[in-house]
């Protein structure tokens, strides 16, 4: 199983980001997947998530309106694209996966829900 995330780097507030996770290994396509992020000296908190066809998406209250979370079932990538960065979302972001069976769905902000995990991309958002 690999979950590969690029996209990261430096960028200024109110600037735009756009990461991606290249997933193998596993049913990808029947996954639930999300992103994470984490901050240093904090614990990893959620960002979003997203279904097998996208037809539902979960995110934290902090980046809704701004991150936009989407998948390429074909190409076994998800993205995040987001916008409007402000400084309080430097962080390293990860990308996860919930393969079949998943978990409740309830569950989709806890980082017990999902079973793989990618190495991480450093954002980091600052003038």
């Amino acid at each position: 199983v690999q979950l590969q995330a690029s996209g990261g780097g430096l960028v200024q507030p109110g600037g735009s980001l756009r990461l991606s996770c290249a997933a193998s290994g596993f049913t990808f396509s029947n996954s639930i997947m999300a992103w994470f992020r984490q901050a240093p000296g904090k614990e990893r908190e959620f960002v979003a998530a997203l279904m097998w066809r996208g037809s539902n998406t979960w995110y934290a209250d902090s980046v809704k309106g701004r991150f936009i979370i989407s998948r390429d079932n074909a190409k076994n990538t998800v993205t995040l694209q987001m916008n409007s960065l402000k400084p309080e979302d430097t962080a390293v972001y990860y990308c996860a996966a919930d393969p079949p069976p998943t978990t409740i769905l309830s569950s989709r902000r806890f980082t017990w829900a999902y079973d793989y995990w990618g190495q991480g991309t450093l954002v980091t958002v600052s003038s």
